[in-house]
């Protein structure tokens, strides 16, 4: 079987990441299994903080190595909290001051459209050339107050439109057909039967 580093240390991305790829001939491992902590995250767009952690991983490992990018951004903030989401409100980093801090912002405003983003990344090493790319965009806009108990970060304040549940409101299941990491990964899925044979 395959092995393949997944860069992150969130318990809650790493169970999507792993639930999807699961049908996969590969045996994803997160990193913290090899207690690798975070890599920085320099620069300014979602890809390239996406391949520095991918690449970090697998230079710390020998292996193959998956790595995201994520975040919600909004329309009226001019695409805040983007890269930042994880940190919005500072440190310590809390879903719930971050939330609280976002709904602050938007007090006052009338335009509430919003979208996820997330770009993933896959190198079979850590100086690959051709690293494989896939972006997902999840479209709705933030709400007033937050809905449902799944789900984590911005979920619970963001109103998908297609069915109109927040995201912490839809199943793993739904959440993970529907979410722009779940169309990223979906791609990165399509690629990784490619290069291992499936």
């Amino acid at each position: 079987m395959n092995k393949i580093v997944i860069a992150t240390n969130n318990e809650k991305k790493l169970k999507e990441i792993s639930t999807i790829l699961e049908d996969l001939n590969i045996q994803a491992i997160p990193q913290s299994h090899f207690k690798i902590g975070e890599s920085e995250e320099p620069f300014d767009t979602f890809i390239e903080n996406a391949l520095i952690k991918a690449r970090y991983a697998s230079i710390k490992t020998g292996l193959p190595a998956i790595a995201d990018d994520s975040g919600l951004c909004v329309d009226t903030l001019k695409g805040k909290p983007g890269i930042y989401s994880a940190r919005f409100s500072g440190s310590p980093r809390s879903d719930e001051n971050n939330n609280l801090k976002l709904l602050d912002l938007l007090k006052d405003k009338y335009n509430r459209k919003a979208h996820y983003y997330c770009a993933i990344v896959f190198i079979k090493s850590s100086d690959d050339p051709q690293p494989v790319i896939a972006e997902g965009i999840w479209q709705g806009e933030i709400l007033k107050t937050p809905r449902g108990r799944n789900g984590f970060g911005y979920d619970p304040l963001f109103l998908d439109y297609k069915t109109d549940l927040s995201a912490a409101e839809l199943s793993p299941k739904l959440k993970n057909k529907i979410s722009h990491r779940g169309q990223a990964l979906q791609k990165i899925k399509q690629k990784l039967k490619m290069i291992y044979g499936q």
